[in-house]
């Protein structure tokens, strides 16, 4: 009877711990899994991440390599081998790496060709943190652990009993160099492989290694040829050395490395890691990971639910990375993609604007501005050395995407507070790239056209018109923000304020929606509305027509009012998934995507319709917002390597899901508003960078109450469906009472609607 009740006991207490996994104590790093989103593949997107071992913005990430040399999909959930341990700086697998190098253990026979040198492993002997990682080589039997650090790591390789145990140094092919000097037991050389674009002048990652044990062996090899040389400069450069180990015998390496100089290398390993072991590196990482995460605390959710909050958070914290280093004078210095040359200021790269404008940046305004005001500052640097705002820095100037975006970053940041840096520079990029179409991709293409008729035609041979017509439409608001909040001229802020219009100028009333229109005024025939790319941009015109985030009133009043703009939104989710894939002669990832979502024309796997859930704020049926906001948390995220519902894209997609869980959303950046959905969690704490802090409660959440029944703000009934940045910045309570059924009137009125160009007093 007693063994029953105690067991019985201990029955209830599993119960308890799965039930109640947030009114505990947890350190949020613990909550990540830095696999979400890695089982994934060219046709199907799950993510498209790799697992990135780092610190938050660091220069340099690491990952393990399970894909060959040179390919994008650098490790592979599915995969069975790992081919190395790569310092890498990739954004995408579409954008590809730059300045990557490598290295793997092996024993026994001299293995260095990745292919020979490739060893199976098995998730069930991986440890996956963002602060470090540890695998078994099984082939190799050894164990490879790495803790980094911004621009150095750690390595430390636990090997078995071998007289014929060695490591590989792969600097990749595209040009490369490596040196050995055994009596220092140390490495030298650099990487100049590149993906995006034309090689930059002096491009050129430098690194520097130190190994605890001396080299019985030192070999550098050129391809596929093993070499008696310790110095080679070739197209493929790396080395190998060797030394005999006894079981379980540790060797560490030390690296960092710089693109700016071998001697920047060499100091940038001493400030990091000084006279630290691998231990204490991992400790002081895994307390800075928690300190950043740390900013946001949720309780009161699901064990799932924190793991996915957290491992999105996680994928927020990278990109842009920094590309800048410090001199011996602790001073911010950088290397140049414009010109080669190294110069003082800040400077970060790898990401692209079209994506991360709509909620990635506003989130570094929210939770990190002094980030910010350091991407801004590189910005101006950007500006100064290039002549343009780059829309898709990797780490230059690369040809991809559409859009003016870099307007958007560049408001929303001083429009939520950062000063202290050269804005006027600043406004001087945005009026140039609205004025000009510049290369690889930068300013505005068809921006004559643009300007002459208020579109960029169909018919010019311009790829992808209405899409960036409703993108520049929405810059050019972005523009007049700024210049208004510099005060500057009427003249000059009525220019962008009428060409914020220029979204009417394509809307098709016969079919209530975005449609490509000819330089004679015509619309383009025949039209499909399900056919992707062509007029748009990886999407259709179900997706591109809700492209006015900054006036969804006059959208609104386009479709008809407030119920036909209702009803035009359910229909995204209530078509079938039909489309046309004639302009790629193929199906792509992103419609396969949307294809399997079971969510109708409403395809979350991509940034031009991720905002649209949150318009329903805006035609009186905020209710809907708040059930379509926590289906989609729900069905389209979870932290897993299939985690995603398509490509991660630099931290937007999981801002998206960061923002709606604490209940709000950036619709329109370079405004001060966030529009309402509900927040997934039974209590949220923001601690602010300023010292505030913002409490979001909402006590009787639950899977089944996702609806608002009412809200408070610091005690008071509050009505609006949006909430202001300055309010929050300043500290608040939120109360979100919740209910199972949803409170229609609340928010239908359009006094409570959120901001609209067209109707803003």
């Amino acid at each position: 009877m007693n063994k029953i009740y105690i067991s019985f006991l201990l029955f209830l207490g599993t119960l308890a711990t799965q039930a109640q996994p947030a009114g505990q104590s947890y350190d949020p790093v613990d909550m990540v899994n830095p696999l979400m989103g890695t089982q994934s593949k060219p046709s199907l997107s799950n993510g498209n991440t790799y697992p990135a071992v780092a610190v938050p913005w660091g220069m340099n990430f690491w990952t393990p390599q399970t894909g060959k040399m040179g390919d994008g999909w650098a490790y592979t959930y599915d995969a069975d081998k790992i081919r190395g341990f790569k310092q890498t700086h990739q954004p995408s697998p579409w954008m590809n790496d730059y300045g990557q190098f490598s290295m793997m253990p092996v024993t026994g026979r001299l293995k260095f060709t990745e292919d020979d040198r490739a060893s199976w492993f098995s998730h069930k002997a991986e440890v996956v943190k963002p602060y470090y990682y540890s695998v078994y080589l099984a082939d190799a039997d050894v164990t490879t652990e790495i803790t980094p650090t911004e621009r150095a790591a750690q390595f430390r390789f636990t090997f078995p009993k071998s007289d014929s145990s060695f490591v590989v140094i792969d600097a990749f092919d595209k040009g490369s160099y490596i040196k050995i000097l055994p009596a220092e037991r140390k490495i030298i050389g650099y990487s100049s492989k590149y993906s995006s674009g034309p090689l930059p002048k002096n491009f050129r990652n430098y690194f520097v290694m130190y190994f605890s044990k001396d080299f019985a062996l030192s070999k550098t090899f050129s391809d596929k040829i093993l070499k008696q040389e310790l110095e080679l400069e070739s197209n493929h450069s790396g080395a190998v050395i060797g030394f005999k180990t006894v079981k379980g015998e540790q060797v560490t390496v030390r690296v960092a490395s710089s693109f700016i100089s071998m001697e920047q290398a060499e100091m940038n390993l001493q400030r990091e890691l000084g006279t630290d072991d691998f231990n204490l590196t991992k400790q002081k990482v895994r307390t800075v990971w928690n300190k950043t995460l740390g900013r946001i605390k949720v309780e009161g959710g699901s064990q799932d639910q924190i793991r996915t909050f957290y491992s999105c958070m996680y994928r927020t914290l990278f990109f842009p990375h920094k590309m800048y280093e410090l001199n011996a004078a602790g001073q911010p210095i950088h290397w140049s993609p414009y010109n080669g040359k190294t110069l003082a200021g800040y400077r970060f790269a790898g990401t692209g604007f079209w994506d991360t404008f709509r909620a990635l940046y506003p989130f570094l305004n929210l939770v990190y501005p002094a980030v910010n005001k350091e991407m801004q500052q590189g910005l101006v640097n950007d500006f100064k050395e290039g002549g343009w705002l780059p829309e898709w820095s990797s780490p230059g100037y690369a040809d991809c995407m559409i859009g003016n975006n870099s307007a958007a970053v560049v408001a929303d940041a001083y429009i939520k507070g950062m000063r202290d840096y050269d804005i006027n520079t600043l406004w001087d990029a945005v009026t140039h790239g609205a004025a000009n179409e510049g290369p690889n991709a930068t300013g505005r293409r068809g921006v004559a056209y643009y300007n002459k008729l208020g579109y960029v035609p169909y018919d010019v041979k311009i790829n992808e018109n209405a899409a960036r017509t409703l993108e520049y439409a929405y810059d050019d608001f972005a523009i007049y923000q700024l210049g208004k909040a510099l005060n500057k001229p009427k003249s000059v802020l009525d220019v962008y304020a009428k060409r914020s219009m220029n979204y009417k100028n394509l809307f098709d009333a016969s079919s209530g929606l975005m449609r490509g229109k000819n330089e004679n005024g015509e619309f383009q025939s025949p039209f499909n509305p399900f056919k992707w790319g062509d007029a748009f941009t990886e999407g259709n015109s179900w997706h591109y027509s809700w492209s006015v985030f900054h006036d969804i009133a006059g959208l609104s009043r386009l479709m008809g009012g407030n119920a036909k703009f209702v009803q035009k939104l359910d229909s995204v989710f209530t078509l079938p998934p039909v489309f046309d894939d004639s302009y790629y002669g193929s199906v792509i990832h992103e419609i396969r995507e949307m294809q399997i979502a079971n969510m109708g024309q409403y395809a979350h796997g991509n940034q031009p319709i991720q905002h649209m859930i949150y318009l329903y704020n805006y035609g009186g049926a905020a209710w809907k917002t708040q059930y379509w906001v926590r289906e989609t948390m729900n069905r389209m995220y979870q932290a897993t390597p299939d985690g995603y519902c398509g490509d991660e894209d630099n931290g937007q997609t999981s801002a998206w899901y960061v923002f709606s869980a604490l209940g709000f959303y950036p619709v329109t950046p370079a405004t001060d508003q966030y529009v309402l959905g509900a927040p997934l969690f039974k209590k949220i704490t923001l601690n602010l960078e300023n010292g505030k802090t913002v409490v979001i409660n909402a006590a009787n959440n639950s899977d089944k109450n996702r609806y608002v029944q009412s809200l408070k703000y610091n005690g008071k009934l509050y009505d609006k469906n949006w909430i202001s940045h300055a309010v929050l910045t300043q500290g608040a309570v939120l109360d979100f009472n919740m209910s199972e059924q949803p409170n229609k009137q609340r928010g239908s009125q359009e006094s409570a609607f959120p901001y609209s160009f067209s109707t803003a007093k």
